[in-house]
């Protein structure tokens, strides 16, 4: 079902809770955003709602403090950030409940302090959840990267207010992602890559029932080689996954592509001597697809009409296994098709082929974006106000 988004609610004089993800990374001891690249994907919603005569209260967790105040993962840097980006002041909580909490007026924006520090937000603790909602009228969640986790700030304080709905970068999510795993223009495939057949088990099963090919990359196409009975050597396998590897080789059947050569080494390590081979011998170690695998993979993402990505096809971070990861993400850039790109790994991979503005859509959860594409529904998406 279609959710509320923001662009369907009254928001003149109303003070919207805005749940956005500020958990960005921070050094000299919590002082420092290194990247600002979450605060501004947020923008849009938040001028979206100040521009309608809003006043909003913004709140997001930054890090891992296991319930209890910690200095270096305060938020007060993000307000700082934030208001330069905004033109206008941004007024810093002490908390995110309490006394201490500012009620911003119409056109207002108040910061809450890292909703983390308090046990309850990881709990989804319902006193906790009705104290986050008797601050606001209306209910946004523009954190999609948190959709997947049920928490008093993405589900919990839901219960407690007359209308939950999406923000701009979540409805964008939910648009593209739905998209291309229920509704894809045709021909479809999916790019898969990353260490483990594991981590991507779900994500391979509801994929296989929407795409016409499935491409693998990675450590864990060596799972799936060695389950085919190839030669692997000394390429991560998991070994106690053979047989499910097995299983989905017979059910996959043609919209299957494994790598038919590879780029192996003897020793993990940059710039250590490597070779081409289409059988990995004993004592080496494929880290990267092979060029004949490239063209084959290069020649399916040209035909296609949309791309689903998630995972390198090698350890992209190390020259010179990079090469496959940068020559797909160049030919899913120039192919013209509707592209998908999951975030982490395979969002560092499209950077660094310089070729981000030329996807279509590069999700900003990881995880949420892996759970959407295994088919799970996000506890945070499921618990908005339907239309």
């Amino acid at each position: 079902m279609a959710k509320l988004s923001i662009r369907d609610l009254a928001l003149q004089n109303k003070t919207v809770f805005l749940r956005v993800d500020f958990n960005v990374p921070l050094a000299n001891g919590g002082q420092q955003i290194t990247s600002d690249k979450r605060i501004r994907a947020s923008l849009p919603t938040i001028q979206y709602a100040l521009e309608q005569g809003a006043g909003l209260i913004l709140a997001s967790h930054l890090g891992r403090p296991k319930g209890k105040w910690n200095a270096e993962m305060s938020l007060a840097p993000v307000a700082v950030q934030l208001s330069k980006l905004l033109g206008k002041p941004v007024q810093m909580a002490s908390d995110c409940i309490g006394p201490d909490v500012p009620k911003p007026g119409a056109g207002e924006v108040v910061l809450l302090e890292n909703l983390r520090f308090h046990p309850e937000e990881e709990a989804n603790d319902t006193e906790f959840s009705k104290r986050l909602a008797a601050q606001c009228d209306v209910y946004v969640n523009d954190a999609f990267g948190t959709a997947h986790r049920a928490h008093a700030s993405t589900v919990g304080m839901i219960a407690f207010v007359p209308q939950a709905a999406a923000g701009l970068l979540m409805d964008k999510e939910l648009q593209w992602l739905g998209k291309a795993t229920r509704n894809p223009d045709r021909p479809c495939i999916a790019i898969l890559g990353g260490a483990k057949v594991s981590d991507k088990i779900e994500v391979i099963q509801n994929l296989a029932k929407v795409v016409d090919k499935l491409l693998i990359g990675g450590a864990m196409a060596y799972t799936f080689l060695k389950a085919r009975g190839e030669a692997t050597g000394k390429s991560l396998v998991e070994d106690d996954k053979l047989e499910l590897a097995a299983s989905l080789i017979r059910e996959l059947g043609d919209k299957l592509m494994l790598p038919t050569d590879h780029i192996v080494t003897e020793e993990f390590r940059a710039e250590a001597p490597n070779e081409t081979v289409t059988v990995i011998p004993d004592g080496k170690m494929a880290l990267d697809i092979g060029p004949a695998t490239i063209a084959a993979y290069e020649a399916a993402v040209a035909s296609t009409k949309t791309i689903i990505w998630n995972g390198p096809m090698g350890v992209f971070e190390m020259k010179p296994f990079d090469k496959g990861t940068v020559a797909l993400a160049l030919a899913v850039a120039n192919s013209g098709a509707v592209s998908v790109v999951g975030g982490g790994d395979s969002e560092k991979a499209i950077k660094s082929a310089g070729v981000s503005d030329k996807i279509t859509h590069v999700s900003t959860g990881g995880g949420a974006s892996l759970e959407f594409l295994s088919g799970l529904e996000l506890p945070g998406v499921a618990a908005l106000t339907e239309k």
